[in-house]
């Protein structure tokens, strides 16, 4: 059996591996290395058919996933642009997916949140497990948890909180269907993910969700998962919280938690010089070119890194923990 066969047939062993918390987010269990590692890669705001050196970021992402033999690819959502897809016959999914991401590395399972752009398409389309067929490493849900014991990914969708998506729209459709009532939703999401939070005993929690938390990018602060998210991130010693968003790659520490805030929306066109002013304290690296990040995760050790379309290494950034708790 080829080594891609393999990929696709343990992609299809997913599904029998897929259980219940005691709250209602879905967890895939996910193998680490055989020395007890794991690395991956994050990407977001990315799908353009190729343009916008697109094709150039996934030729880099082929080389770093290739040298740090990487075990699954998290997408931050808005993956297919200017408005997700029409549906699951939509051929911008080849073409701005399949048809871009070939380098053998990156045969492996991709992790997938939505974005904004995605909801004004056919948001459940991007959640068909139609896709999935098509091409068997796309696996994208509103809200999960990816497992794997050393750490714990909680995918978020954040945009039910945005207010704008409901009241300002500029004309375009978003496909809410599933999320109605608003409120309900968005309370029912907060209680899964908080009791989740709090049950996990993986080593590392990293939360994922498309918009930023803290970013002095285009878009800035999201104040609505500052008032309803960050505290419950605070409170449940949560390492990093990644996104996209905004075009660019940047790492913000929090001031009140030792929460890492790392954006990775620079997966197509990027948005040279515009940026805010504020949240500058806390602000480590900012850069407003194409690119995406890598993770490495040990027990004991993360390293994070942030590449440009050129496969150079932009920023670094090292946390460490102690082999065991102390009690």
């Amino acid at each position: 059996m080829s080594t891609l066969s393999k990929v696709f047939l343990f992609t299809f062993s997913f599904a029998s591996w897929v259980f219940h918390t005691s709250a209602e987010l879905q967890t895939f269990a996910h193998p680490l290395k055989s020395d007890g590692s794991l690395s991956f890669l994050v990407i977001g705001d990315w799908g353009r058919r190729g343009a916008y050196n697109q094709s150039r970021v996934a030729f880099q992402m082929g080389k770093v996933g290739e040298k740090l033999d990487i075990d699954f690819v998290v997408s931050t959502g808005d993956n297919f642009y200017d408005n997700g897809l029409v549906n699951v016959q939509d051929t911008a999914f080849l073409e701005s997916f399949t048809n871009i991401y070939t380098a053998k590395s990156l045969q492996k399972q991709w992790y997938s949140v939505l974005g904004n752009h995605d909801y004004r398409g056919n948001a459940v389309a991007q959640l068909s497990p139609v896709l999935g067929e098509i091409d068997p490493r796309w696996l994208c849900l509103r809200s999960f948890i990816v497992n794997t014991e050393l750490v714990e990914i909680f995918l978020v969708d954040t945009n039910p909180f945005v207010e704008e998506y409901f009241t300002e729209t500029d004309g375009h459709k978003y496909d809410w269907r599933g999320i109605l009532p608003q409120k309900s939703y968005i309370s029912n999401l907060l209680k899964d993910l908080e009791l989740a939070l709090r049950e996990s005993t993986a080593k590392w929690k990293i939360v994922v969700g498309h918009h930023a938390i803290r970013s002095v990018g285009y878009h800035g602060d999201t104040q609505e998962l500052v008032t309803q998210l960050l505290p419950i991130l605070q409170e449940n010693n949560v390492d990093f919280y990644v996104n996209g968003h905004d075009h660019c790659l940047e790492h913000i520490s929090d001031r009140e938690s030792p929460i890492q805030f790392l954006t990775s929306g620079a997966g197509s066109k990027a948005w040279r010089g515009d940026t805010h002013e504020v949240n500058r304290r806390g602000l480590n690296f900012f850069y407003d070119g194409q690119g995406f990040m890598s993770v490495q995760l040990s027990q004991t050790e993360a390293n994070i890194e942030f590449y440009d379309v050129f496969g150079n290494v932009l920023h670094r950034l090292t946390a460490s923990k102690q082999l065991y708790s102390s009690i």
